[in-house]
């Protein structure tokens, strides 16, 4: 079917989660993570209510002030299944996330082609089905490496949901050069990945929009290498844009002033 990459990536991605914490102690689920007051806990509780949420699930009543972190209705979302969560036991969080993205994986693959196409709620409002599941892959991926990055255990799972995590960056360049840098008419960006999904990508503002735009010769107001790795992390925001720009594996040319507001705003993650 047309959309089993998706359910492929999904469950390649949620399966690889459960293997990795399959056996740990509470210590090691109490981890901190990269995400701001949550722990490894918190980050499966988090990938189990959004699949709760998603089939229909009340969203869990929480008093008392939000953390810091949480900073709009969607981070209420969220914040409200985790913290109702936190009790439960390493092996009831686990065969809790067993269940719902079971299900989850059971209902997408009775779907048909159509369906896929449907509008569907996600946090951006009314999009295909297919848009929201794509999204949830990038969540739950990420989440997977924030998992490995707290327990110590820092390498990228080079899965079917680094292929999407990194394409949808991609996708996001335009936007992020034209929009949020606000670089000049006519400014090129040339950023160079190095590993496993490497590639180099080139924007340029055309009439105020970014375009992605292939093999042009000009000299890039700004030219960016860096690893993939450190590319998808900033976009997630797992690194702040001093360390990305510092890296050993980061270099820079051109315009010094419009890189520097381009690591800032590369963070795109909400």
């Amino acid at each position: 079917m047309a959309y089993d990459w998706i359910i492929d990536a999904l469950e390649e991605t949620w399966a690889h989660t459960a293997r990795t914490l399959l056996g740990r102690s509470e210590r090691d689920f109490d981890a901190l993570t990269a995400c701001p007051g949550w722990s490894v806990r918190d980050v499966i509780n988090h990938i189990t209510g959004t699949e709760l949420f998603l089939m229909g699930a009340r969203v869990p009543d929480i008093t008392g002030p939000w953390p810091e972190h949480v900073k709009n209705a969607l981070g209420e979302t969220n914040e409200a299944f985790v913290v109702s969560r936190r009790h439960l036991s390493v092996e009831e969080v686990l065969d809790d996330f067993r269940n719902a993205t079971g299900a989850t994986l059971a209902t997408l693959r009775k779907i048909s082609p159509e369906d896929w196409l449907n509008d569907s709620w996600s946090p951006e409002g009314k999009r295909p089905l297919y848009q929201l599941q794509e999204s949830r892959v990038l969540d739950s991926w990420i989440h997977l490496q924030d998992i490995h990055d707290a327990l110590l255990e820092p390498t990228d799972d080079h899965g079917l949901g680094e292929e999407i995590v990194v394409n949808r960056f991609e996708a996001m360049l335009p936007y992020v050069w034209a929009k949020l840098v606000a670089a000049p008419e006519g400014s090129l960006l040339r950023v160079n990945l190095a590993g496993r999904l490497g590639r180099s990508i080139q924007v340029q503002v055309r009439n105020g929009r970014g375009e992605a735009v292939v093999a042009l010769k000009d000299v890039p107001r700004v030219e960016l290498s860096t690893a993939v790795a450190l590319f998808w992390r900033r976009m997630a925001g797992r690194i702040n844009a001093e360390a990305f720009i510092g890296a050993s594996a980061t270099d820079v040319r051109g315009d010094r002033e419009l890189a520097q507001r381009l690591a800032a705003a590369l963070n795109v993650l909400p």
